[in-house]
Formats: structure tokens, C-alpha cells, sequence
């Protein structure tokens, strides 16, 4: 089902599917009604609970699938693809092709905020993934897990929808006629505290494969690009105190050295197999790229070649904001019915 739907958001009509929605939600429902069922396995006392073997193919991993005789490691399956299954719905809302002309602006704002409310969701999914589920799996089984389930990467993907959400934000404040700019650099400032948190977490890891290092490229472009908009916004802002102007200078300096390192990143991301198509800029990063080469020219210092490279250590340090958005708080579901009539006819064997 997932499969089918990267080649149906191409085309200008959706086939209608069992539930009349896209093959994501009718996913997203079978795995929300398949995790009821499944958690019947885990409860104490099922003997099934290591009985059983689960296979899923990796996506990050070299090794081409991992199979294992737990079932939290199901479970664990289940709310990783959830959240991506989220992450991927987000995707299809700001697609900027489903709106071509002005009196659309109204349903690109509604999708916008649809949007933040599923980044927040997905990283509840992951947050309760690796504060729960993680645990109940023994120390051997964990070392054993595919990167794609790494304590590491379920982080960096966690943080990532936040980064994502705030990104959303930002957008929209720069939209706005009434957000200031104190408001649109916090916004980045703490847009770029997520990225770079994101970042730690998957920097070290082994990821050699096509989609592993293409994740990880994707979290580094999108950390760069966010440090540019916060030193511009930060530079505007200093300008307009009464701190001296070279001060200032040295922010939009720094915002325009990290607006060509976050390109050469953009292309690094696209280029790496499986290559991908460099798209329009938009949001946030469409006002970077407009706004930073056209502003930054008459406002900065002219700075000799050797100076140059010192330009981002001279930068001032971006204030540092406490974080606002959180994961949604997520519970898992209660066991399936059924579980307790099998229990009652002596159907499942117990301890």
C-alpha cells in the first residue's frame, strides 16, 4: 500500500481506495487496528510472546532485513512506520502544486497548520518509542536491531518533526503582517536548536546505504540552511539596537556564509543515490534566498580573503530560547477483546 502511493501523488487524480481516502490513511488505519491485536502478545503470561518471528525490510541499514522472535520488536515496527506513514501525509499536504492560484491561500494556511499538528504527532509516536518500547527489549536484541530502529536515529526522526514543525511556523510568521521580527527570530533560533540536536544524534552512526546517508545529509542542509535565517534575523535585529555595527555586520556575514554552505548541502542531498529532484524554494527558505544576497551586500564589512574563513567563529552567539514544541503525548491502545474470550476458552497457552 505505501508503495502505491509515491507514483499516485503525481497525478492530478487520486484513485479512491477502500476507505475513500489515500492508501496512507487506509495504512495508517490498519496499523492502528493491528497494534490492539498485537499488544495481546506482550502482555505477561503469553507464551507466543517470543514464538513468533517478525521480519520487516530495512531502509537505513546495509542489511536488507532483520527478523527477530519478540514482539516488542513488532511493536516497535509498527510506531516507527506510523510516525513515517505521519511524516509522509505531512509531505503531501505542503505539496506546493495543489495550490495554483490566490483565493487557494485560505486552504494552503489550513494545510500548513495540519501540518504541525502531524509533525507533533509522529514525534509522540517516536518519543514513546524510545522512552517505552526501547526498554522492554533485552540489551542483545537491541544491538541486534537495524539502524532504521536505533535509539539514534529514532531520535534524530523525532526531532526532525519538530525542526520540520517549527520551519512550518517560521513560514507562516514571515507570512504575517502582525509577527515581529523578536518573534520570527526565536522561531529560528529554535529551529535550529532542534536541527542541531537532530544532528548529534545521527552524526556518529554507521549509515553507509543510499537512504542512511541521505537522511543524514538531509538533517545537516536543513541545520546549516536554519542557521542562516536565525543570523539574519539576528543581524536585523542587532541593527536596530544600539549594539555597534559590527556587531551586527559580523551576524550577516555569518548568514550569508551559511546561505551558500546550506546550498552546496541542498545539492549534496539531491545528488546522493537515490538522487532527487532539487525543488523550488519555498516558506522559510524562500525568503532566505531572496531576502539575505539582496539585503546582506550594502549591510556587510568587506572582508580580505583571509579573513574569509573566520567569518562564522567572529559571528555573535544566537540567543538561546527554550524550546517549545514537544511531542504529543502518546498511549498505547488498549489489548484487543478478543485476547481476553481466547483466554477464557484456554485457547492461548499461559504460564
Amino acid at each position: 500500500m505505501a508503495g502505491q502511493e509515491a507514483p499516485m501523488t503525481t497525478k492530478p487524480r487520486r484513485t479512491a481506495t477502500q476507505h475513500g481516502g489515500s492508501t496512507l490513511t487506509d495504512l495508517q488505519q490498519a496499523l492502528e487496528d493491528y497494534l490492539p491485536v498485537l499488544l495481546g502478545l506482550v502482555e505477561n503470561g503469553n507464551w507466543l510472546k517470543h514464538n513468533l518471528r517478525f521480519c520487516w525490510i530495512n531502509q537505513e541499514d546495509d542489511v536488507e532485513e532483520t527478523t527477530m522472535s519478540d514482539s516488542w520488536y513488532e511493536v516497535l515496527s509498527v510506531l516507527h512506520l506510523m510516525a513515517v506513514l505521519l511524516l509522509s501525509q505531512a509531505n503531501l499536504l505542503l505539496l506546493p502544486n495543489k495550490f495554483t492560484s490566490g483565493y487557494q491561500s485560505t486552504a494552503l494556511e489550513d494545510c500548513k497548520r495540519a501540518s504541525i499538528d502531524i509533525f507533533l504527532k509522529a514525534a509522540g509516536y517516536l518519543d514513546f518509542a524510545v522512552q517505552k518500547v526501547l526498554p522492554q527489549l533485552p540489551l542483545e536484541l537491541r544491538s541486534d536491531l537495524p539502524l532504521d530502529l536505533s535509539e539514534g536515529v529514532l531520535k534524530a526522526l523525532c526531532l526532525q518533526a519538530l525542526g520540520q514543525g517549527v520551519e512550518i511556523q517560521l513560514g507562516m510568521a514571515i507570512d504575517s503582517i502582525k509577527a515581529t521580527l523578536a518573534v520570527k527570530r526565536r522561531l529560528a533560533c529554535e529551529m535550529v536548536k532542534y536541527w542541531h540536536q537532530a544532528e548529534e544524534y545521527i552524526k556518529e552512526l554507521p549509515v553507509a546505504n543510499g537512504w542512511g546517508e541521505k537522511h543524514k545529509l538531509f538533517i545537516q542542509w536543513k541545520h546549516i540552511e536554519a542557521k542562516a535565517i536565525a543570523y539574519y534575523l539576528h543581524g536585523l535585529i542587532l541593527e536596530e539596537g544600539n549594539t555597534s555595527a559590527g556587531i551586527a555586520a559580523a551576524a550577516l556575514q555569518a548568514a550569508e556564509e551559511y546561505l551558500k554552505e546550506s546550498k552546496m548541502a541542498c545539492d549534496s542531498f539531491h545528488v546522493t543515490l537515490p538522487s532527487s529532484r532539487n525543488p523550488p524554494p519555498w516558506g522559510a527558505s524562500k525568503y532566505l534566498a531572496e531576502r539575505i544576497p539582496k539585503d546582506i551586500s550594502s549591510k556587510t564589512i568587506n572582508w580580505d580573503s583571509q579573513k574569509h574563513e573566520m567569518i562564522k567563529h567572529v559571528a555573535p552567539a544566537l540567543p538561546d530560547f527554550v524550546l517549545s514544541l514537544k511531542p504529543d503525548e502518546y498511549q498505547l491502545p488498549s489489548t484487543d477483546p478478543s485476547w481476553n474470550d481466547l483466554h477464557a476458552q484456554n485457547v492461548v497457552p499461559t504460564k
